[in-house]
This record gives C-alpha cells, sequence and structure tokens, in this order.
C-alpha cells in the first residue's frame, strides 16, 4: 500500500501505513488460516478426476470448508457442491473443526442424491473414518487433491470467492445466528436466483433439477 500512495505523490512507507490501519480498526482481505491440515494416520484416495469429462448432475460432488470471519472471532463453513450445475446440496457452520459438522452437511446432501464420485482436500475431516465410511456406505467413489493443488476443487474455491466479495465482507455478523441468516440468504440466492455465465443463463437450481433448455453439449467439463 505504501508504494501505491508513492507513486501517487505521497511519500509513506508501509510500516506507517500498516499503524494507521491498526489505529482505525482496518485490516486487509486475505484468506484465514490453512483449515487443510492432514492427519497423517489417515487413508489418502487419489484424484480420479484428471481427464474426466464431467457432463450429467450427480457425477462429481466438490467439498471443501473455509472460514467466515465475523466481528469477533469466526466460524468455519463446509459446503457440498455438484460440480456439473454448480448447486449448493447442503452447508454448515460450526464454531470447531471437529468432523461432526461435516458428517452432517454430508448426510444431509446424500438425503438429496447419491454421487458417483466425491471430491475434497486431503484434510483430517475428510480422511477421517467416519467420513470415508459414510461414503463408502452409499457406494460413493472417494476422490483427493494433490497436496499443494488447489485448482484441483476450483469450482467450490470460486464459490467461496463469491460469497465472501458479495456476501461476507460486506456485512459485519455479530454471532453465528446472523452469519447463518447471512449465508442461508447468500445460498438460496446463488442456486435459484442468479443466472450463471456458464450455465448458458440458467440457475444452477434449473441445470440440477433438469431445465429442458439447458444443453449438457456445451456444459462439459473436461479436468
Amino acid at each position: 500500500m505504501g508504494t501505491i500512495l508513492r507513486r501517487e505523490g505521497l511519500p509513506v512507507s508501509d510500516p506507517t501505513v500498516r499503524r494507521y490501519m491498526s489505529q482505525m480498526g482496518l485490516q486487509a482481505v486475505y484468506p484465514g488460516p490453512n483449515l487443510s491440515k492432514r492427519a497423517h494416520d489417515n487413508l489418502i484416495y487419489p484424484y480420479l478426476l484428471r481427464y474426466v469429462a464431467i457432463g450429467r448432475p450427480n457425477q462429481v460432488w466438490g467439498t471443501d470448508i473455509t472460514y467466515i470471519r465475523m466481528r469477533s472471532g469466526f466460524l468455519y463453513l463446509v459446503a457440498f457442491m455438484d460440480w456439473y450445475s454448480r448447486y449448493v446440496l447442503s452447508w454448515e457452520l460450526s464454531d470447531t473443526l471437529e468432523t461432526e459438522f461435516v458428517l452432517k452437511a454430508l448426510r444431509r446432501a446424500l438425503s438429496i442424491a447419491i454421487p458417483e464420485i466425491a471430491n475434497s482436500d486431503q484434510g483430517s475431516q475428510f480422511t477421517s473414518v467416519d467420513y470415508i465410511a459414510l461414503l463408502k456406505k452409499n457406494c460413493v467413489n472417494i476422490s483427493m487433491d494433490g497436496r499443494g493443488r488447489c485448482m484441483d476443487n476450483v469450482f467450490t474455491e470460486r464459490l467461496w470467492r463469491s460469497l465472501k466479495y458479495q456476501e461476507v465482507y460486506l456485512n459485519e455478523y455479530e454471532s453465528p445466528r446472523e452469519a447463518r441468516a447471512g449465508i442461508r440468504r447468500y445460498f438460496e440466492l446463488y442456486n435459484t436466483f442468479r443466472p450463471h455465465q456458464g450455465l448458458g443463463g440458467l440457475t444452477p437450481h434449473e441445470v440440477y433439477f433438469g431445465s429442458p433448455a439447458y444443453s449438457i453439449v456445451t456444459a462439459k467439463l473436461e479436468f
């Protein structure tokens, strides 16, 4: 920031900018703590989606965990998304990284449909015995991103970016209840009201549940 201001003719150093921001209670927008720490004793599965053409709903689901900033502290958010339609099947908030909130969201998603493949990173929640067992019980193939390959889960990463810049960063949630209400409102708009350019101008809900106007030929995705 100091470099930018100097180019504008305002001589100020980076430490000075940081001090002023701290005094005014301002902070930069940046990713939070690493939420994908691997539990070394857990079983890791290979990435199954390289060179795979995705051409129908429930062929591949993706999931990930991100953090949600509040005025005081933060929460953790998990979501399960159908990659073909970008439809968010389920999500859940938690104030800890215990696996149970991930399992709760997964059970809710599985009550809607069963995917052929579920993709995640190698975080301890997604390599836990309970998570793996729930997928295997439902005959779901398990795929995991390679370490350091965040683009393997690109659709979920884009979802996080949109959610944070269009909802979370515009609001200062006072409580988990406020955060839950705001995120619920956003996902309802995202799924059912907002058309997506990459979906031919349709919404994720229309594509996931089979709008006759949607052409699967133009929507195939290759990895």
